[in-house]
């Protein structure tokens, strides 16, 4: 199949998909749901580095929820997937909710988690939470299978651990402790179908104003989606208060390096950040 010029290699195993990634074509281009691809490939951006591409769309083994000692999330599983899982909403609501957020209803029957995830946007609505959540990264090719912790995954703007001849094939994510609980928020140029200004996902155990198991994650507010160690440092085992909220804003502000665009000053988004930060811990703290 020929696609504005590039070739393109439909799959329906994984041994064939291994197959082409062993010949390390150049210029090949990983096609799942191509909600971003199509995008650049109508702007013409980017194009003249395309050798061929991928197409693993047809990859069922690559798709589903499952649980057994975590809860599985095959690469190939769609925005429209999560929401309706049982799974995802018994186990961590908080990433079937996120999914309703990612565009229209178009986007979210086609788009898929391994596509944000590979991506590697800074403004991934997924990867905050993936990161609070302590989830890692199955990869395999031609060379076997590794896993890669999601904290370690991104390595730069749009950069990651995934090598030339490896595919992402699912995401893993320890089951909660009954204590446990994962809560985020995204905001935007508006309510609906909006590019994140800043979202940050926050992960803890709460024992009375006391949190424990603290992660916290941010997207928008660096070169990639981060873990907030600092903050996460300054949370951990204490009892939340006005003091301690003041604090974890402090150390929320030495985590973040946000920049200016057309979305937001870089001012706004440690503004906006802190804000929102605060209001997940009053409400985690809350709930206990």
């Amino acid at each position: 199949m020929i696609l504005s010029g590039i070739q393109v290699n439909t799959v329906s195993t994984l041994a064939e998909a291994y197959a082409l990634l062993a010949k390390s074509p150049p210029g090949l281009r990983v096609l799942a749901g191509g909600t971003d691809f199509m995008v650049q490939l109508n702007a013409r951006t980017g194009v003249d580095s395309l050798g061929q591409v991928l197409d693993i769309w047809n990859l069922r083994e690559l798709r589903g929820v499952e649980c057994t000692d975590g809860l599985s999330i095959g690469a190939l599983t769609t925005y429209s997937d999560l929401i309706r899982s049982p799974l995802v909403r018994e186990l961590y609501p908080a990433l079937c909710d996120v999914a309703r957020e990612v565009g229209a209803w178009a986007i979210q029957n086609r788009g898929t988690l391994g596509g944000n995830v590979c991506n590697a946007s800074p403004a991934g609505d997924t990867l905050p939470v993936l990161l609070a959540a302590d989830a890692r990264f199955v990869l395999g090719g031609p060379r076997g299978e590794r896993v890669v912790p999601a904290s370690e995954f991104f390595l730069g703007y749009r950069k990651t651990a995934l090598a030339k001849d490896e595919l992402f094939l699912r995401a893993e994510l320890p089951l909660p402790s009954p204590r446990q609980r994962l809560v985020y928020r995204k905001v935007g140029t508006r309510r609906a179908q909006s590019i994140s200004r800043t979202i940050l996902a926050v992960r803890a155990s709460p024992d009375g104003a006391v949190l424990s198991e603290v992660r916290v994650a941010a997207g928008c507010v660096a070169p990639i989606p981060i873990r907030c160690r600092v903050t996460e440092s300054v949370l951990e085992g204490e009892g939340l208060d006005d003091r301690l909220v003041a604090a974890a804003r402090n150390a929320l502000n030495a985590d973040i390096q946000p920049i200016g665009d057309v979305r937001g000053s870089a001012e706004y988004r440690r503004r906006a950040s802190a804000n929102v930060l605060e209001q997940l811990l009053r409400g985690l703290a809350g709930s206990a």
